[in-house]
This record gives structure tokens, C-alpha cells and sequence, in this order.
């Protein structure tokens, strides 16, 4: 416990030596700061606040006297007005000066024209020196400039007879690469009429935008070979279907030729077959009719005091006991077939 106690009063006293010794640095830091602040202030009074700078500093300046213009600074002053009575007629304060400018002046303009004549004639002398040389020059150029006219000339001459030799050559050549080009043309033109789509009814010309089927009216010349032969061959085509089925509704007709016949035949048999089993029947009815007569009379006096005495039933030609044969008409017309 007392070691603890004795480690924290440590702390503090570390803590607390630590920030003397920040708040001793900040002070001294604001102390030097105070005094950078109070050197540039007063580096800015000795710079932009100095006496004479104040607005009323002429009012009691020591020098003023010093400082202040004198009545009179020279003849042109503009503050010598009529009323200052400062400047009057014939007074003239510059008149050394202006005297020794004069005797300057005109020395000057001596030396100057001294000069200018000396230097005029060193110039005369190198005018006539140039002059003479640049004659010898020309004489010199002449001459040679008459020599190189007439090299000129005659290169002149030589270039103006190779020029037109040329020109010529260079016309007769254009000449007849213009006939050239003309007979090309005139062949290409006669090529082009003879080969064109106008002679040579080039049907592509006709083909129309909106499809194959289409052709431009103004533009047709009629069908291609192609296309006619290809009508012909439809017709040739057609023509053979049609003669086909004229022969196959012939075959058919004959067909129903040969089946009328047979069924007019086979329906006449069966007349003639019904007229012999008619016939059949009314022989075998008749037989039979007989036959019951006969029956009836041999037994029409055996019975005759056992019964009443009635009268014996009617026969007909239609009626029979036995049933008539049918015959099968279907199974007769299928053999017929």
C-alpha cells in the first residue's frame, strides 16, 4: 500500500515538473513572441511614422525656412506675376551663362564645320577613287556582258530551233494522238452502238425494282431467247398434258363405254335369265296345279259322305305351295364383270 502510494505521489510529482517545465517553455515562447510583436512595431513607427510624415508636420518644421523656395529661381518662373513686382523690362540673370553657351556654341559649330569639309572632301576623294574603279568595273562588265549576250544569243538561237523542232515533233505527235483518240473513239462509239443494251435488247435494262416478275415498260424489248424458249417448252409441256388427259378421259370414256355394254348386257341376260326362270316357275306352277287337281279329285269321293260337301278353294296361275327358286342377281353380275 505505501509503495503504491509512494509510486503515485512519483507520478505526480513527474507530472507536475513536466508541465512547469511546458508552462515555463510557453512562457518564454510568448515572451519572445511579445517581443517580435514590440520590434515590429517599432520597426513600423521608424519606417511609416516618422514626424514628418504627419499632416501637420509643415506647421512646426525646424527647417522650413531651409526648405522654402526663393522668391525668384529664374526669369521663367510662373510665380512672377505683375503684382509680386519680382521680375522687370531689361533685367537678365542668365546672362554669363547664356554668353559662355554662345562662345560654346559657336566653337562647337567651328569644329563641327571643320569636320564636315574635311570629311566632305575625304569623301569627294573616295567618291572619285570608287567612281573610277566602278568605271573600269563596268567597262570590264560591259565586255563581258557582250561576250555572255552573245553566247546567249546564240544559245538563244540554238534553244529556239531545238524549241520549235521540239514543238513541231510535239504537234505532229498531239495530231495524231488526237486522230488516235478519235478513230479509238469513233471504233469504241460503233463498238458501244453495236454491242449496247439498245441493239443488243439487253433485257437487264427492263428489270424493275419491285421484282423479277416486273419489267419497265418504256425499257422492254421483248422476251430473251431464254424466256421464249422456256414459253415453248411450258406450252410443249401443257400440250402434253393436255393430250394426256384428252387420252386419259378417252380411256375413261371407253371404260365407261365397255361398262354400259357390260351392264347392258349383263342386264339383258338377267332379263332373259328372270323370262326363263318366270317361265320356269309358271311350267313347275302349272305341273303343280295339276297335280293338286288330281289329288283333290281322287280324294273328293272318299270323303264325300264323312263331310259337308264345300266347295274345293280357287286356285290361280299365281298361287303355288311350293315357293318360287330366287335367284342371286349380285352373284349373276359378278360373273358377267
Amino acid at each position: 500500500m505505501e509503495e503504491e502510494e509512494r509510486k503515485r505521489s512519483e507520478a505526480f510529482a513527474a507530472d507536475s515538473e513536466r508541465n512547469d517545465k511546458i508552462a515555463c517553455m510557453l512562457q518564454k515562447r510568448q515572451e519572445a513572441d511579445i517581443r517580435e510583436l514590440n520590434k515590429s512595431l517599432n520597426e513600423f513607427r521608424m519606417m511609416h511614422q516618422q514626424p514628418d510624415g504627419r499632416r501637420e508636420f509643415d506647421l512646426y518644421d525646424p527647417d522650413y525656412l531651409k526648405k522654402d523656395k526663393p522668391a525668384r529661381v529664374h526669369d521663367d518662373d510662373p510665380r512672377l506675376t505683375i503684382s509680386g513686382l519680382q521680375k522687370f523690362d531689361g533685367e537678365d540673370l542668365n546672362n554669363k551663362a547664356r554668353t559662355k553657351y554662345q562662345h560654346e556654341q559657336l566653337r562647337e559649330w567651328s569644329e563641327k564645320q571643320k569636320q564636315e569639309r574635311e570629311q566632305a572632301d575625304a569623301n569627294q576623294r573616295e567618291a572619285d577613287r570608287l567612281y573610277e574603279l566602278k568605271m573600269r568595273e563596268l567597262d570590264q562588265r560591259a565586255m563581258e556582258l557582250a561576250k555572255a549576250e552573245e553566247d546567249c544569243r546564240r544559245a538563244i538561237n540554238i534553244a529556239t530551233k531545238d524549241y520549235n523542232k521540239a514543238l513541231e515533233n510535239e504537234t505532229n505527235e498531239k495530231r495524231r494522238l488526237h486522230k488516235q483518240q478519235e478513230l479509238d473513239d469513233n471504233h469504241t462509239e460503233l463498238a458501244n452502238h453495236i454491242y449496247g443494251d439498245i441493239l443488243t435488247e439487253n433485257p437487264a435494262v427492263a428489270q424493275s425494282a419491285w421484282g423479277p416478275h416486273r419489267v419497265i415498260t418504256d425499257r422492254w424489248k421483248g422476251m430473251s431467247p431464254e424466256q421464249i424458249a422456256q414459253i415453248k417448252k411450258t406450252q410443249a409441256d401443257q400440250i402434253k398434258e393436255t393430250e394426256r388427259l384428252r387420252q386419259e378421259e378417252e380411256l375413261r370414256n371407253k371404260e365407261w363405254d365397255r361398262q354400259r355394254v357390260a351392264m347392258a348386257r349383263a342386264g339383258e341376260l338377267l332379263e332373259r335369265q328372270q323370262e326363263r326362270v318366270r317361265k320356269e316357275m309358271n311350267k313347275q306352277q302349272a305341273i303343280d296345279n295339276l297335280r293338286l287337281g288330281q289329288e283333290q279329285k281322287s280324294t273328293k269321293t272318299s270323303f264325300i259322305m264323312r263331310s259337308t260337301p264345300t266347295r274345293p278353294p280357287r286356285l290361280t296361275s299365281c298361287s303355288s305351295t311350293r315357293p318360287a327358286d330366287k335367284v342371286d342377281i349380285t352373284k349373276f353380275l359378278c360373273k358377267l364383270a
